[in-house]
């Protein structure tokens, strides 16, 4: 058992209704036979009358079913697994990406590189549940989304949240749930009307969480026809495993540490995944107070954490991507590497069918861009070479970027690719594999903000370890503050805040 799942601790926290630990842990009621998030506000229960778990999956596996009053499904995930690089860890990152769903645990572990029962008995080790209760768990939390703010028949939401049979739809919203598919969606202030294959979702983070700041750095970077920033709102074309999708993202109505995702889906099938890369690439599941605390005791950065606490780092929610936009950014400005990445989006990109707004193409895939004519992009013959060679590597396997990296792995992946070096392989780290203790060597942005507080790049190598991409991310703020602007959030009516779900 894990320090975090240590009994008195966790009750602590269950007494002081902490929502710091929320999505940590989960506590098992005996009583009553709920399981809650630690921040429930129902009555506490005495320390010999609950159990903790790991994840949502171990306590409904205990027989425990899910409080419909804090919803324990709608937290933010455990920030362990971006955290931990070890096989239960890559797993959880798998199964979050929906690798269940499309290849079933037999793909699980070939993709780590594992037997079915070593796997299991790793899961079962640490959780106490295996493969497939995660993955049901999962469903869940999907199949109440669909029904709570689509119009679709019961049997389509059954099969769109990954479900064999609507029979099994029926007995896990049931045992997780205590009640059936219908009276969930009886639900006072459920949203109706939505046009088919669209749904709007309400994206919790753990506070502190700017959601302002994190979308402007998003939108500064916006690629033309790939993504579009209009102040307030960040858009972008999403390739998921059924087509393509558009997800439209703004700060929550009701100026809560979460974010507001408006989806357009080609099949339904792919929401689980959609909310998964949205979380990633917003790092939604960071936990600040731990980063806060480390960067904050340290006088270089103490005055920068305090001026923007939780402050996170934007990923990708599409990792080969983001190793080809780091090679189009090398050595160039942000308003270059975008222009840069439109005409190849242009080049090689797949056309959506009928664009949405400024969006027009998803991001080449590496099939396809090993292959593109890309000599109307503004690149020189070495950086287009390299953008081959990288996308060869991606779509032959020798270079594998997903949710279930071996980070050192990809690392020496990367660095055997002529023409990227050390800094576009941190880079892919950082922001592609969400790996939290990241420095950029030779960044100059970086140099001259250590310059201005008195550091040095070796010194920083080292010094605020386990959390150096969040200090990086201080350190760039320091240097491009325009990029780091937190405006206030937006406001909106109350009906509309009440017609959001939580994923």
């Amino acid at each position: 058992m894990t320090e975090v799942l240590d009994h008195e601790r966790c009750y602590r926290a269950v007494a002081g209704r902490d929502a710091r630990f929320d999505g940590w842990f989960y506590t098992g009621v005996h009583t009553t036979g709920i399981y809650c998030r630690p921040s429930c506000p129902a009555r506490t229960p005495k320390p010999a009358n609950v159990s903790f778990f790991s994840t949502a999956a171990g306590a409904q596996a205990a027989g425990f079913r899910a409080c419909r009053r804090c919803r324990p499904d709608a937290v933010p995930g455990s920030p362990a697994w971006d955290v931990r690089a070890d096989v239960v860890a890559r797993a959880m990152r798998l199964i979050a990406d929906g690798e269940v769903d499309r290849s079933g645990v037999p793909g699980v572990a070939r993709r780590l590189g594992y037997s079915e029962r070593q796997l299991h008995r790793l899961l079962v080790g640490e959780l106490g549940v295996g493969v497939l209760a995660v993955a049901r768990a999962q469903r869940a939390q999907t199949a109440r989304l669909l029904v709570e703010t689509t119009d679709l028949p019961m049997a389509d939401v059954a099969f769109a949240a990954g479900f064999a049979s609507v029979r099994q739809f029926n007995d896990t919203i049931r045992e997780v749930f205590a009640t059936t598919p219908t009276d969930l969606r009886r639900a006072p202030g459920r949203a109706t009307g939505a046009t088919p294959g669209e749904l709007t979702v309400r994206l919790a983070a753990r506070a502190p969480y700017s959601a302002a700041e994190v979308l402007l750095f998003l939108g500064a970077h916006a690629v033309p026809g790939l993504e579009e920033w209009d102040g307030t709102t960040f858009s972008r074309v999403l390739d998921l495993p059924h087509g393509p999708g558009i997800v439209s993202l703004s700060p929550a109505a009701d100026g809560d540490a979460a974010v507001t995702a408006h989806l357009r889906l080609s099949r339904l099938g792919d929401l689980g995944a959609a909310v998964s890369r949205c979380r990633r690439l917003l790092d939604l599941d960071a936990d600040p107070v731990a980063v806060d605390t480390v960067l904050g005791a340290d006088p270089a950065l103490a005055a920068l954490v305090a001026g923007a606490p939780g402050r996170r780092v934007p990923g990708s929610p599409d990792k080969p991507e983001l190793a080809v936009r780091a090679v189009l950014g090398q050595q160039v400005s942000v308003a270059r590497a975008r222009t840069i990445t439109g005409q190849l989006v242009r080049a090689a990109g797949t056309p959506l069918d009928s664009p949405v707004g400024t969006l027009t193409h998803a991001f080449p895939r590496p099939e396809a861009l090993a292959a593109a004519d890309l000599t109307s992009v503004g690149l020189t013959g070495a950086r287009r070479a390299t953008v081959h060679a990288l996308a060869a590597a991606l779509a032959a396997g020798d270079l594998v970027l997903d949710p279930g990296t071996d980070r050192e792995e990809a690392e020496r992946a990367l660095l055997a690719v002529r023409g990227i070096g050390p800094w576009t392989a941190a880079l892919v780290a950082l922001r592609g594999l969400s790996d939290p203790d990241v420095w950029l060597p030779g960044d100059l942005a970086l140099r001259r903000s250590l310059q201005s507080i008195g550091s040095d790049d070796v010194d920083a190598a080292t010094r605020w370890r386990p959390w150096r991409s969040y200090a990086v991310m201080h350190l760039w703020a320091l240097a491009a503050p325009g990029l780091f602007t937190r405006p206030p959030a937006p406001t909106s009516s109350p009906s509309t805040a009440r017609t959001e779900r939580s994923a």
